[in-house]
């Protein structure tokens, strides 16, 4: 059941992570976009749009590993436990999803709330995840 409930958690990151893909891929330069990111104007924006973008492509392939992972840690058949490459993805997702959250604290309390929010599913993701994993 803790498995589940960690699955659930790691994809709502996942989620968030492809969100987060969009905005800085994709809406960039749309100021309701780049206020979030504490931009100063469109003329920083477009400045800056294509580091953005790439930055976008990373959150993308967090989540894309954090699902791929889940799916491995689904599928397995009656009596076989897990895969161990589906833990090793949601460990890796996960961790530099909480990593780059903590990173982004060491820019000032300004970006406490961003960093909570970007943060705390792969948190309680990673931890429900490391349980079941110690506990299969």
């Amino acid at each position: 059941m803790i498995l589940v409930i960690a699955c659930v958690i790691v994809c709502l990151a996942a989620v968030l992570h492809v969100y987060i893909f969009w905005m800085e891929s994709f809406g960039w330069r749309r100021p309701v976009v780049w206020r979030r990111f504490n931009v100063a104007d469109q003329e920083q924006a477009d400045s800056t749009a294509e580091l953005a973008y790439n930055q976008g492509f990373y959150n993308l392939f967090l989540a894309v590993g954090a699902i791929i992972g889940v799916v491995l840690l689904t599928v397995s058949s009656p009596g076989r436990p897990p895969h161990d490459a589906g833990y090793a993805l949601v460990f890796l997702s996960t961790g530099s999803m909480l990593a780059a959250s903590l990173v982004l604290l060491t820019l000032g309390r300004r970006f406490a709330a961003a960093a909570l929010t970007q943060g705390l599913a792969p948190l309680v993701g990673l931890g429900l995840t490391v349980i079941a994993a110690t506990t299969a």
